[in-house]
């Protein structure tokens, strides 16, 4: 029998689209479930988009567009992160549009990844981060970013994980799953730390307009950070436009130059149609009303969340205030079972999908993930369920 790539025998499949298969098989059987285990906005895209791509597609932008990205979307890409995160790119030479984040992700990870080189990635994070990189043939290191800690891995972390091999730092703020990022003298810090030891810094900054507390800092927004640092985003989260597809890479000329191969040889290009709708989005002013809209829906939940948690019993569920994202990372460590037991039991006794934290690592276990993409009234019931559930279980 002909061999395969053992590469895929080093990764799982999706934690998240595993539950989501189970959900959809229990719904078919006729079983109520509330689902709160997806990363997907519950908002509709903003109708104003959608007229942009159907009179796209009516002007007969429906065959290839150019592989690095339309023109108008680079410079409303270098709009956007100059507006928002006060970074400034040449649209010419140092964006590229993708199919979606975990292209973007992809491209740039093609870009600068040798066999061999060590990445180093917080754990527990987003379990993509470390499967793409074992899949291109990189050598994972986890850092630990514990509870304690805020989800920050401490910084001698770091240092103790460095080798002659180390290459990549990717980070992931906001978090996916645990709602954390840092503060902006701990990225200080650790570009500091990369300048020093020659290694490029991937930040995956999808969430970076999803925050609660005080706005998070663009890891790129330091002095000489440019020359080393790769910024990952898309439209998926902060447009509601998952389905769409469409992301966008921002880094020095030569790992574009590289990308871009990667993305020629991998998608082609983004569907033109597309292009044009992400174009507008990023840079109509009502649009941007919207998104900042959907953000204060999301806040408005997880004060609902909070305020739940805070008026009894829960058992030994511990409830941890995300300071962005859309997530809960459930802390139920005091529970004698695993996470992915948990989430069985909440799934088939009390009617709630959430995923398990060993999903995103080794220290993301005793920890679930509990997503408020998802309806006010499902929110709601979904977390009081959890809550009945961890001050009943074992009784």
């Amino acid at each position: 029998m002909q061999s395969l790539n053992h590469q895929f025998d080093l990764i799982r499949q999706s934690a998240t689209v595993a539950m989501g298969d189970r959900i959809m098989a229990l719904k078919a059987r006729g079983k109520h479930i509330i689902g709160l285990q997806m990363g997907d906005p519950d908002f509709a895209t903003p109708p104003a988009i959608l007229d942009v791509a159907l009179d796209a597609m009516k002007q007969g932008l429906t065959h290839y567009g150019p592989s690095r990205g339309f023109p108008d979307l680079r410079t409303a890409v270098a709009k956007k992160l100059s507006r928002d995160e006060g970074v400034t790119y040449d649209p010419e030479k140092e964006i590229l549009i993708t199919h979606g984040g975990i292209h973007a992700y992809y491209t740039a990870m093609q870009a600068i990844l040798n066999p061999g080189d060590d990445v180093l990635i917080p754990d527990p994070s987003w379990a993509t981060h470390s499967n793409m990189a074992t899949m291109l043939r990189g050598n994972v290191i986890r850092i630990p970013a514990p509870a304690e800690n805020g989800f920050i891995p401490h910084f001698d972390s770091w240092l103790k994980a460095l080798t002659p091999k180390t290459k990549i730092i990717v980070l992931n703020y906001p978090s996916n799953p645990t709602g954390a990022y840092p503060a902006r003298e701990y990225l200080q810090q650790l570009q500091d730390f990369a300048a020093k030891n020659n290694l490029w810094i991937v930040s995956d900054e999808v969430y970076g307009s999803l925050y609660y507390e005080g706005k998070p800092a663009c890891a790129a927004d330091f002095a000489g950070a440019k020359n080393r640092t790769i910024l990952v985003n898309s439209l998926s989260k902060s447009y509601a436009m998952t389905g769409w597809r469409v992301g966008f890479l921002a880094a020095p000329a030569r790992v574009i130059e590289n990308a871009l191969k990667a993305g020629q040889n991998s998608i082609t290009c983004v569907a033109p149609f597309i292009q044009k709708s992400a174009a507008f989005a990023l840079t109509d002013p009502k649009i941007q009303e919207a998104t900042a809209s959907m953000r204060t829906v999301y806040s408005r939940r997880r004060d609902l969340v909070l305020r739940i948690a805070s008026e009894g019993k829960k058992g030994n569920l511990r409830v941890i205030p995300p300071k962005g994202a859309f997530y809960f990372f459930l802390d139920f460590s005091a529970f004698n079972m695993t996470s992915a037991e948990i989430c069985e039991r909440i799934l088939e006794e009390s009617g709630v999908g959430l995923v398990p934290g060993s999903a995103f690592g080794r220290r993301g276990e005793g920890f679930i993930r509990m997503s408020i993409a998802a309806s006010d009234e499902d929110v709601e019931a979904g977390f009081r369920k959890i809550v009945a559930w961890a001050e009943n279980v074992n009784r």
